[in-house]
């Protein structure tokens, strides 16, 4: 995708350094949608940080970056230990996104039977595939996705979609999950509109709204709580979201306010779309009682960041650290509010049929 007319992705080796040195570029997420500017990760320690401190997020850009820090931590040193090491400390950052421990698996399964001599060039060049596939997945899930949409899309005339958190180009390598097959229609000719809500306490929906605005597409930002009323005037054709994990029988951990938005597109009779890469679905989870659900620090939602009006970074404390504040980071919606899962193999139903018909491989227990 685009940032000022310019092709970027959002993670990205180093290319301005020594021979001997490694390190990879990052767009700071944290600074958007009012600043935006790159971060080097040099160390397995600033790959962690990253990924916990939300400076990179998105289930699959997790995952990518995961891999990139494997890699990074085998730069000088790739015994066993160290890759263990990495392993573990990378696993522990983000509980709920399956992709992260689906990149960290592939990359163990991949280092372990090398040789020491042989694993830190094979770490940056597993690492690199693991992101050139995701875009190519990516671009696929807007292939399918547009499928779906375009008989929306002419018997409305006017597509007006509306979507949760940010699952465009900022939560993957490019494209994105959710926001591609938006992107697709777009490019397609389709007049199509985009309701975007803030997504509380952490905003995502503004990197939305900013990717959104960067590649020309229509759009409003809405308040979360008013999604139901929109859907309930009949103001939306579809809801179209991404997801963290996907169990093997189709509930969906994204983030929290997804179910909300289900609940409401089912009363609306309102199409639910859930779009995600195979590395996001784990057939090892049976449902979404299972799921491990992120409880994130409390001054997320006591706090809140943004710019003064002069333009700086400024923040605003709206209760006081004494408050006892419940901040858990996704909910579970259950495969029976979902329409379709879309993947970069096509559509299905939200259920361990539909998914097993989309990746037959995985009913004999293959990881892909």
């Amino acid at each position: 995708m685009n940032v000022n007319n310019i092709p970027t992705r959002t993670i990205r080796p180093a290319s301005d350094l020594a021979a001997d040195a490694r390190a990879v570029d990052i767009i700071d997420q944290t600074a958007l949608p009012h600043a935006f500017r790159w971060l080097r990760l040099s160390s397995l320690a600033e790959a962690a940080h990253a990924i916990r401190s939300m400076q990179v997020r998105g289930a699959p850009l997790i995952g990518v970056t995961a891999a990139y820090g494997v890699a990074l931590s085998l730069v000088r040193h790739a015994d066993d230990a160290t890759l263990a090491q990495a392993i573990a400390t990378l696993g522990a950052t983000r509980p709920t996104a399956v992709n992260l421990h689906w990149a960290l698996a592939r990359m163990q399964a991949t280092l372990s039977p090398l040789p020491e001599a042989a694993r830190a060039a094979a770490a940056w060049q597993e690492a690199a595939a693991i992101a050139e596939e995701d875009v190519a997945q990516c671009r696929a899930i807007g292939a399918h996705g547009l499928a779906l949409l375009r008989p929306l899309a002419e018997m409305r005339g006017r597509l007006n979609l509306m979507t949760h958190c940010n699952a465009g180009w900022l939560a993957t390598v490019d494209h994105g999950t959710a926001l591609s097959p938006i992107y697709a229609a777009f490019d397609a000719g389709i007049d199509v509109h985009v309701w975007v809500s803030e997504t509380r306490p952490r905003n995502q929906g503004l990197l939305t709204a900013w990717e959104l605005a960067q590649h020309g597409v229509p759009h409003t930002v809405i308040a979360d709580n008013a999604a139901g009323l929109l859907l309930a005037r009949g103001e939306v054709d579809a809801v179209i979201v991404g997801a963290d994990r996907i169990a093997a029988n189709g509930d969906v951990a994204n983030k929290v306010g997804t179910y909300l938005k289900a609940l409401a597109a089912q009363a609306a009779d309102v199409p639910f779309y859930v779009a995600a890469p195979r590395s996001t679905i784990d057939f090892a989870c049976a449902s979404g009682a299972a799921i491990p659900i992120e409880e994130r620090a409390g001054d997320e939602l006591r706090v809140v960041h943004g710019c003064n009006e002069g333009g700086q970074p400024a923040s605003v404390r709206q209760l006081p650290a004494s408050e006892a504040v419940g901040n858990p980071a996704f909910d579970v919606t259950p495969a029976r509010y979902v329409s379709a899962i879309i993947s970069e193999r096509g559509s299905a139903a939200a259920s361990s049929e539909g998914l097993l018909a989309l990746y037959p491989e995985a009913r004999h227990g293959r990881a892909d």
